[in-house]
Order: C-alpha cells, then structure tokens, then sequence
C-alpha cells in the first residue's frame, strides 16, 4: 500500500515540474509498474496543479525579480523565451495554445504555454481550457509511447 501510494507521489510530483512535466512522471510511473489509467489521471492532475498560479501571478513575479540584481537575469531570459514561443500560438489563439502545450517536445508543455498565455494576456476562461486540452492529448500521447497505444486503449474494451 505505501509503496503505491510513494509511486503515485513520485509520479505527481515529477508532473508538476518545469521542463519534465508529464514527458517524464508517465516514463516514470510505467518504470514503476502502475497501470496506465493511474499513472496519466495522476500525471495530468499534477501538470495542471501550477498552471492556476503562473496563469495569476507570474507577471507580478517576473516583475520582482527584475528589481533583484541576481534575478533580473533569469527574469528577462523567461521572458525571451515566452516571447520567442508565443509566435507560434498567436496565430490561432487558445486552438494555438493546445498545440503547443499538447506536442509532448521539449520546450512545450504547460508550464511554457501558461507563460505564454499570461505573456498575451490571454483570459483565464481561455487559456486553462486550452491547456486542459493540450495536457490530456500530449499524456495521451506519451502514454501510448509507453504503454503501447493498443495497452493504453484497453480501458475501452
């Protein structure tokens, strides 16, 4: 029981941090042995988990950390990335935005696309929906990778 419980930390742990996302906690939690349907509700659950907040707050963040010498740097440099990003979700808008997030490539995923809608100023009542969308579509596709897409469509049978 603790050792599911420990796997299932692990996984949503591993979903809610920048750069590996669900690219990495649904690897993992196949390593682990859990079955597929645990492993993507628990993934994508902890993808979504920081959307909410950088959605809200990270303007105001990037706007202290210019002010401080030592993450000013850093701060301009999400920046450049997020601006970088954004051409490609411009052109469609929130339909642009679910690409983005749901291509499961390095340098997308949830987080960089809730940085770009919070860069756009996108609505919230927008931007969460296409994320939504893009992280079940991209651990759809990372979970087919891993378990074979046939195994991660046997809950339809």
């Amino acid at each position: 029981m603790f050792e599911t419980a420990a796997h299932a930390f692990y996984v949503f742990f591993i979903a809610t941090l920048p750069i590996l996302e669900l690219r990495a906690s649904i690897p993992i939690g196949y390593g682990l042995g859990m079955p597929w349907l645990e492993t993507y509700l628990i993934s994508v659950a902890g993808n979504m988990l920081p959307v909410p907040f950088i959605l809200l707050f990270i303007r105001t963040l990037l706007k202290w950390m210019k002010k401080n010498v030592r993450l000013s740097k850093i701060a301009f440099w999400i920046e450049r990335v997020a601006h970088n990003k954004s051409e490609r979700v411009l052109k469609y808008a929130s339909f642009g935005l679910f690409l983005f997030v749901a291509v499961p490539l390095p340098g997308t995923g949830a987080w960089t696309g809730a940085l770009i809608a919070a860069m756009l100023d996108m609505r919230m009542k927008f931007a969460l929906p296409s994320i939504l969308a893009g992280v079940l579509a991209a651990g759809f596709i990372v979970s087919g990778i891993c378990y074979g897409f046939f195994g991660a469509m046997n809950f339809l049978l």
